[in-house]
């Protein structure tokens, strides 16, 4: 019952109820005591003046009087004269005396409770004025044991009082606040999990019905998501029966265009002028064709593992990179450098980032080869407090507008001819994967510049430092 909403309204509400009580019962405490004191007083005043309008009175009916007043002795100043109207002996010494004459109400609080929390037998003086004018000041002396039981009584009652009030208020708002928030509550829990059972089926979809308005709105956006969510599955149901059939017809059609390019790379060796014109274009259309029908198939099966994440020595791993790339370079067209520095460590997967990277330098080589231009090609390595970051710098021709607007779509952001557009697709996964980010920095005229960004985030326990060349 405590783990619940309810549960728990109910427990605070009683805490705060107690609270407000407490507070209460402090004055009221030291109220009681002060109209105690005066209660006593008057008392004492009135057997005065019955003694003062009939004369002398025996022992007998003075012991009576002060007995029914509570007292011990009782002073009375009428006319600037201190009287000593009734009198009977005092067990013990006075310990303590009270003014009750606009006495502060924090002193009668702190009067209040140091009474009720000492429990010796103590004679007291209280100090008042008379009532009605009756003089200029009354005087008592008294035990104080009786008002100490008497603020007992007293605080007791209270205390019972506020535990009933508590009691029924609590019930009263756990009542209140189960049928306005907690029953709602448990409708939007029970159609999400209805829901949840069958999410593409539109009955299930949740209809507002809270009459609070922040329930409501809770209920309203909890409908529009599930609406949205129902969309989304069922177009990506259809899309993957699309994706299904398109990997089918990729997968027959390649085998055709296979075998089309065979015979095409027969026909490259007639002695027709006009089928040997036609031939070299023949072959790479059909090239074309199996490339992409082969990207296709590639993508859609592509599950790209998580990365082993390990620290590598950046600069040995574009150096690797780098290695492979000058091999395809016809003559001294492209220059490679590697300005990554030799202590820089990265923590990646070695082998993914190798090829993000290499990605992005083939990509930078072949269209700076395009244009049958030198250019360079330039890797950097830098670090912050907080992240790790690559650079690759070409002085390429840039990227087309269109490549730019579509980069990281899939068969739509290819800028050279026979590509595909998957390339900067699957290495902008890689990096997303390593918690980064790939970016375009710049393009244009004078060449085009991509960052990669990782972050370092906490050191994994047990990481070494690896040798990209050994990954």
């Amino acid at each position: 019952m405590f783990n619940s909403l309810s549960g728990r309204f109910l427990v605070l509400t009683i805490l705060f109820v107690m609270l407000a009580e407490v507070m209460i019962f402090v004055p009221s405490i030291a109220r009681f005591r002060e109209d105690y004191l005066l209660d006593r007083l008057e008392r004492a005043q009135i057997a005065s003046l019955a003694l003062l309008s009939e004369g002398i009175v025996d022992d007998q009916l003075e012991a009576e009087l002060l007995e029914n007043a509570e007292v011990y002795n009782v002073v009375l100043r009428r006319d600037a004269i201190r009287q000593l109207i009734l009198s009977s002996p005092i067990p013990e010494p006075i310990s303590a005396t009270y003014d009750l004459r606009d006495a502060p109400a924090m002193d009668l609080i702190r009067d209040a409770l140091n009474r009720l929390f000492t429990d010796k037998d103590q004679i007291i003086r209280v100090i008042g004025n008379p009532t009605r004018d009756a003089g200029l000041l009354i005087e008592v002396t008294m035990d104080a044991m009786p008002l100490r039981t008497a603020l007992i009584d007293y605080g007791v009652r209270i205390l019972i009082l506020s535990a009933l009030i508590s009691a029924v208020t609590a019930g009263l708002l756990f009542f209140a606040v189960r049928r306005m928030m907690v029953t709602p509550i448990k409708n939007v829990v029970a159609h999400m999990k209805n829901y949840a059972e069958a999410p593409e089926d539109a009955r299930r979809i949740i209809t507002p019905t809270a009459t609070v308005r922040e329930l409501r709105d809770a209920e309203v956006a909890l409908q529009r998501m599930q609406t949205d969510l129902t969309g989304a599955l069922r177009q990506k149901e259809r899309l993957a029966q699309l994706g299904g059939a398109v990997a089918k017809v990729s997968h027959d059609l390649r085998n055709i265009l296979t075998t089309a390019q065979l015979f095409a790379d027969s026909m490259e060796r007639s002695d027709d002028p006009r089928v040997k014109r036609s031939a070299p274009k023949l072959v790479g259309s059909i090239s074309r064709a199996v490339s992409l029908c082969e990207g296709t198939l590639a993508f859609g099966k592509a599950e790209e593992p998580p990365p082993k994440l390990n620290r590598h020595v950046l600069r040995t791993i574009v150096e690797d990179m780098l290695e492979g790339e000058r091999m395809a370079i016809a003559g001294d067209l492209v220059q490679m450098r590697n300005d990554v520095p030799p202590t820089l460590v990265v923590r990646c997967d070695a082998d993914q980032l190798y090829r993000v990277i290499s990605n992005l330098v083939r990509n930078a080589r072949q269209a700076i080869e395009a244009t049958g231009k030198a250019g360079d090609i330039t890797v950097v390595g830098d670090e912050t407090e907080t992240a790790w970051k690559i650079t690759i710098t070409d002085t390429g021709p840039g990227l087309p507008p269109k490549a730019r607007e579509h980069m990281f779509t899939p068969f739509q952001g290819s800028f050279r001819k026979g590509g595909i557009g998957l390339g900067l697709v699957i290495s902008e996964e890689l990096v997303r994967g390593h918690g980064g980010a790939l970016a375009l920095a710049r393009s244009g005229e004078g060449g085009t510049v991509f960052t990669i960004t990782l972050p370092k985030g906490a050191a994994l326990p047990g990481e070494a430092v690896f040798d990209a060349a050994a990954c």
